[in-house]
């Protein structure tokens, strides 16, 4: 493994890491203000990402299909939308701010509901990084290494607020610090191991790579309309997740253009 693709799979779970190590020095719960800004800037970064840096590479790698060169990108789109709306089904999680859990009946602790559902949105960044970086290893003259780093920046970017808004909230619920953390961090960890499950599949399927970069792209599309818009703009003073909303999205357009 080079020291490119070990520094594009783990950027994601330091940003991560970073954030849930907020409960060591922030007391309390997130307020409402900031918690919205976080969830908007998060949801920002990703519909960029799933744009610049996975579909419309996608559609650049079907061009020999002339026309129809939106096909794949249609295609696994709405495979990557109709994947997380099985794990949201088939999963119990809870969502912040929520509750009523999500998904089949369970008696986990309200705690560990929680770490799933951020743990499903994690899922498909770390597709998203790993394709891309499969991209790359495979030589493919649209995907170069700075982009497939640019990428992984975005998301370690994003995850930072992630990460805090899982792990104060779980301390505000009565965890210690350092399991707080820990459960944040561990939040991230399927990043990582999503990543290098893609670059896998990958391997058997590459002339399928404009699909599942358009899978990846879906999927963390879902997760923004599903869930992190409706939290940006929940209660008063919407306007201020529309805001972190456009910087989380200059933010990786920036990173996607200069490193790309």
């Amino acid at each position: 493994m080079t020291k490119e693709l070990i520094l594009g799979l783990m950027l994601p779970l330091a940003g991560t890491a970073l954030g849930a190590a907020c409960v060591f020095f922030m007391g309390g719960r997130l307020r409402a203000n900031v918690q919205r800004a976080l969830t908007g800037f998060a949801a920002g970064v990703m519909v960029a990402a799933s744009v610049w840096s996975l579909l419309v590479p996608a559609m650049e790698q079907a061009e020999p299909m002339g026309q129809w060169a939106f096909l794949p990108a249609v295609i696994g789109f709405w495979l990557g939308v109709l994947f997380l709306l099985a794990l949201d089904r088939l999963v119990p999680h809870l969502h912040l701010g929520s509750s009523e859990p999500e998904g089949p009946h369970t008696r986990l602790k309200r705690t560990t509901m929680l770490v799933l559902a951020v743990t499903l949105h994690n899922i498909p960044e770390g597709m998203a990084v790993g394709v891309v970086l499969a991209g790359w290893m495979a030589g493919n003259g649209t995907i170069t290494v700075t982009g497939a780093l640019a990428l992984s920046i975005g998301i370690a970017i994003q995850n930072f607020p992630e990460g805090a808004i899982i792990s104060m909230p779980l301390r505000s619920e009565g965890e210690g610090k350092g399991k707080a953390f820990l459960h944040g961090v561990l939040s991230g960890v399927v990043e990582p191991l999503a990543a290098l499950l893609t670059i896998w599949v990958s391997g058997f399927i590459l002339p399928a790579l404009p699909y599942l970069l358009s899978f990846a792209a879906g999927a963390m599309i879902y997760v923004v309309v599903e869930e992190l818009i409706p939290e940006a703009s929940a209660g008063e003073h919407s306007n201020l997740g529309t805001l972190f909303f456009t910087a989380g999205f200059t933010v990786m357009l920036a990173l996607d253009v200069a490193l790309g």
